[in-house]
């Protein structure tokens, strides 16, 4: 069974840093796209970032890209987004997500929630003074 488990939220203030950590259990991933989403209360899920399990491409949402980095470490299973420079409008429950990339896949799929095969259950972060 496919299991994706967040760990590392928390309450953080302004201008401070995160990591969030997803444990990825159940298959091989080799042939995925892991995401992280977030969603703030009353709001939709929305795209934050995403790495390529087995090759090199990531992707950042325009809100986050150079204060948040996506990474992976394949021998534990475990895809990371380490959040710096944080903002109360990144207060959210964050959510991993993997998707199976397909060779003829193009554009922006990855910021379709739609297109995510399993998700973990979320953990909140706030930023707050």
């Amino acid at each position: 069974q496919v299991q994706l488990v967040e760990s590392g939220g928390g309450l953080v203030q302004p201008g401070g840093s995160l990591r969030l950590s997803c444990a990825a259990s159940g298959r091989s991933f080799n042939n995925f796209l892991m995401g992280w989403f977030r969603q703030a209360p009353r709001q939709e899920r929305e795209f934050v970032a995403a790495i390529q399990w087995s090759g090199d491409t990531s992707y950042y949402s325009d809100s986050v890209k150079g204060r948040f980095t996506i990474s992976r470490e394949n021998a534990k299973n475990t895809v990371n987004l380490q959040m710096s420079s944080l903002k109360p409008e990144d207060t959210a429950d964050y959510y991993c997500a993997a998707a199976l990339q397909y060779s003829h896949y193009a554009g922006t799929w990855f910021r379709d929630p739609k297109q995510y095969n399993y998700w973990g259950q979320g953990t909140q972060v706030t930023v707050s003074s």
